[in-house]
């Protein structure tokens, strides 16, 4: 059966944790993913979404979720509505089920990137069309997605062993870092400091579902450890939105926790580094390794387009 005979068999799911995908299910997201990237870059239409309508929500600001999923839902044929928070009543204080059983009558798809995950799932509990999860405090799927996608592109489809460590706060993207590099096999070391670990219930979901995969889920302080012989570098700023009041604090303790040149000859010597932007240059990545040869941020951003349209055709 060919990809696009497969469209349609995630109809009608959410996208709010990889946990909730088995292996097989983001392979083939991934791969539907490379499709359609491949149709973009032959300038060929892929008008899978004709007639469809896609909100945006958005209580924190954005540049790639939002300018990729406005793009995406365009070049699938179909039509993105940008709802700010403070446009909809949920933020005079509605309540979200209510609010999802409204947008379900209008819509056919909701993608929400906000704080709590929380709110999220209440979200998709009442709504009864696709909720996607473009972001909350503790998981950031859509991104890792992308990034599996380009970890493929540039060390082989097969990412069984494939060693990725993530440098930093142990953040919504340390969480879904843990998740889809589990559900594909690969190992995931997390480096950061005391006090800036990753949660625990996030760990413990990772290294349940690496148990089956054979996948590896470390976390550790040691920056040294993590980052040996690794074949994938990343790096997130040391204060995510929201936590700026926080950030000279965070530097005392996240200064170490920096992709450097000196990390890099720790590294495999193949390493590609990544990190999810925007990029505080200086902190968690210097000027000159987010610039230099082993850097595909840039791919890797690139790549949120594609993996998100994968997602919309096949869940709308």
């Amino acid at each position: 059966m060919s990809l696009l005979e497969m469209t349609g068999s995630l109809k009608g799911r959410d996208f709010l944790s990889l946990k909730d995908y088995t292996s097989e299910e983001i392979v083939f997201l991934l791969d539907f993913a490379d499709y359609l990237k491949g149709k973009v870059k032959k300038g060929e239409p892929h008008e899978l979404l004709k007639g469809k309508t896609l909100g945006l929500i958005f209580q924190k600001s954005s540049t790639r979720t939002r300018v990729s999923f406005e793009v995406g839902m365009i070049q699938l044929g179909g039509y993105p509505l940008f709802l700010s928070a403070t446009d909809l009543q949920m933020g005079r204080g509605e309540p979200i089920r209510d609010t999802a059983r409204v947008l379900s009558r209008y819509l056919d798809g909701v993608m929400i990137r906000t704080y709590s995950h929380d709110d999220v799932e209440e979200l998709a509990t009442y709504a009864s069309i696709p909720i996607i999860n473009g972001l909350t405090d503790a998981l950031h799927p859509c991104q890792v997605l992308a990034d599996l996608q380009t970890i493929r592109e540039h060390k082989g489809h097969n990412l069984k062993g494939v060693k990725l460590a993530y440098i930093g706060d142990g953040n919504n993207m340390a969480h879904s870092l843990m998740i889809g590099g589990a559900k594909m096999g690969m190992e995931i070391v997390i480096a950061s400091p005391g006090g800036y670990e990753p949660e625990e219930n996030w760990v413990q979901v990772a290294k349940s579902i690496a148990k089956d995969t054979g996948g590896k889920i470390i976390v550790t302080p040691d920056i040294d450890v993590a980052s040996s012989q690794a074949d994938v570098l990343y790096a997130d700023v040391w204060a995510s939105m929201g936590q700026e009041e926080e950030m000279s604090e965070r530097k005392k303790h996240l200064s170490q926790y920096q992709i450097n040149e000196e990390l890099l000859k720790k590294a495999a010597k193949d390493v590609i580094v990544m990190h999810c932007l925007p990029a505080h240059r200086g902190e968690e990545i210097t000027e000159d390794v987010i610039e230099g040869k082993h850097s595909v941020v840039f791919d890797e951003a690139e790549d949120r387009l594609h993996a998100q349209k994968a997602i919309l055709a096949n869940l709308l």
